[in-house]
């Protein structure tokens, strides 16, 4: 409905409701519905998740239509985001946010800082999801609020270029709420947990979810040791409990990401249930390692498989885990991805341990011979050394090719001594594309950077505590916070406007008309950026 349109319609509800409506104002009630189009978190989870559904079927007729995004630990940090993807690039359309449980375990537990082993509130997450939608929306806001102001003026003015272009902008207007991934990390549970969880996570306003196949009790960070995963059928419970929760609550374009960890994980908790030669658990308990042994050979304790009329003893740690076959993970890994699919994910989550496009594009094709739509969400993750790995990447490709790479050394390409070489230039061009060139050659839909404003906000204050708190003083501040702020246009650098003042001001007037009292006029220390 255009602005004029909700005008109208306002103005005749108000009319019904007689004199004692009279001093509500039907534009400024508009402008206050437009400022706030989400009023739930199931509004923002159904028209992302269709969001996500198109920008899907658009990365199968051209994968150049790839999407991204950047992980954010908090409301504002997500806000900032999308004002500067918006300044810079004009559209919101395929960026997305990302919401890390690593982030929220290390960052936003009331435990204090975690790892990532599903140790902090669950109920955190949800909490989290609807921090992020507060501050895009807030975002709306302000910006619609601009506008408004900017209409008003031209009104004033006669100005009926200004006006109709304005109103066209309004109308057209592109929210700052984009979708979210949201990783729901094992389920914190059995498929009950998970379903529950789920539906808070959706409640909130999250589309799509990402859960993995570790054992919930034995979660670890997917870049560290020590992984678990469970047999498919007790992954596949939660997959469904995430997708009744998404129908339950009308959200039927839900998204389900299945990441698997078992390219990393050696060990599993359970032996599958089995029913007969070749099904799903028995193809899973074909990648323990196992020994075959004599009836004679049998010890107290010990758990035995039956496999072609052959007795064998899986491997069994003092953890009472069970250890794969080592060489095993990426048929595991691909395995997963089929099962996923094949059974209501809609889209994968291979964790790698180093970003290679021909590692990942391999697996993908095993699973596209399955599954041929089958796509990726993948972690460009601040865990990998991308500077080593891609100057190793470099130097291998050129050692194969028989180009002269006796003046490096392996082991030592991360050093600076190297920066200024052909190498090192070769290898940035490949990091520079690596994102195109793996949605082309290895399946990947989504390209996320799990951890990303975690080390932007260590840096900037490292760097300004470093000058602020040294000789610079109060110029480490000026010089490479405020002056950049203004020179690079960040809106925030009149913070009061960011946090909501000229908002509340509007409010203010619409409430108490000639009685308000507003914090925008001449004496407001933040219009000395109106020069800037």
């Amino acid at each position: 409905m255009t602005y004029s349109n909700t005008i109208a319609e306002l103005r005749n509800t108000i009319e019904k409701n007689g004199p004692s409506w009279d001093a509500i104002d039907a534009e400024s009630t508009a402008r206050m519905r437009i400022q706030n189009r989400f009023t739930t978190g199931l509004d923002i989870a159904r028209y992302t998740a269709k969001i996500m559904r198109e920008d899907m079927e658009a990365y199968d007729a051209d994968p150049a239509n790839y999407t991204q995004s950047l992980g954010c630990w908090h409301g504002f940090i997500a806000q900032q985001k999308m004002i500067s993807i918006k300044k810079h690039f004009g559209s919101t359309k395929r960026r997305y946010l990302y919401l890390s449980g690593w982030m929220v375990a290390a960052l936003r537990s009331e435990f204090g800082p975690l790892p990532d082993q599903s140790m902090h509130e669950k109920t955190s997450v949800p909490a989290l999801i609807e921090e992020l939608y507060t501050f895009l929306k807030q975002a709306d806001a302000r910006e619609l609020g601009g506008m408004f102001r900017e209409l008003d003026v031209a009104k004033e003015a006669g100005d009926a270029v200004a006006t109709h272009r304005l109103l066209h902008r309004i109308d057209n207007y592109e929210t700052h709420v984009v979708p979210i991934i949201a990783d729901i990390d094992a389920g914190f549970g059995n498929a009950e947990a998970t379903y529950l969880l789920a539906k808070k996570m959706i409640e909130a306003g999250a589309c799509a979810l990402q859960i993995e196949n570790q054992v919930s009790d034995e979660k670890q960070c997917g870049h560290q040791d020590g992984k678990v995963t469970v047999p498919h059928e007790e992954f596949l419970q939660k997959i469904r409990a995430i997708r009744h929760a998404f129908l339950e609550l009308g959200v039927e374009d839900g998204v389900i990401v299945a990441r698997t960890d078992s390219l990393g994980a050696g060990l599993t908790k359970s032996i599958a249930y089995t029913k007969e030669e070749g099904d799903l658990g028995d193809q899973y308990n074909s990648f323990l390692d196992c020994e075959e042994i004599a009836p004679t050979d049998i010890n107290n304790g010990d758990v035995f498989l039956s496999r072609e009329g052959k007795l064998l003893r899986p491997k069994r740690l003092p953890s009472n885990l069970y250890q794969f076959r080592a060489g095993t993970g990426e048929d595991r890994c691909v395995l997963d991805c089929i099962t996923s699919l094949q059974h209501g994910a809609d889209l994968l989550w291979i964790e790698t341990e180093k970003p290679h496009i021909g590692q990942i594009g391999g697996m993908v094709d095993r699973i596209r011979e399955v599954v041929p739509n089958a796509k990726l969400v993948y972690n460009n993750s601040p865990s990998f050394n991308w500077t080593l790995n891609f100057r190793q990447q470099v130097y291998d490709a050129w050692g194969a090719e028989g180009k002269d790479v006796s003046g490096f050394e392996r082991d030592r390409l991360m050093s600076i001594d190297y920066d200024g070489t052909e190498l090192a230039a070769e290898a940035d061009e490949r990091i520079r594309t690596f994102q195109r060139d793996a949605a082309a050659q290895a399946g990947i839909f989504h390209h996320l950077i799990t951890l990303p404003t975690y080390h932007t906000a260590a840096l900037s204050t490292d760097n300004l505590a470093k000058r602020y708190f040294g000789e610079d003083g109060m110029l480490g501040y000026v010089l490479n916070v405020q002056r950049e702020e203004i020179r690079q246009g960040i809106a925030c650098v009149k913070h009061q406007n960011m946090a909501g003042s000229d908002i509340g001001d509007d409010h203010k007037e619409y409430f108490a008309g000639e009685a308000a009292l507003k914090a925008g006029g001449k004496d407001n220390t933040m219009n000395q950026f109106e020069a800037a």
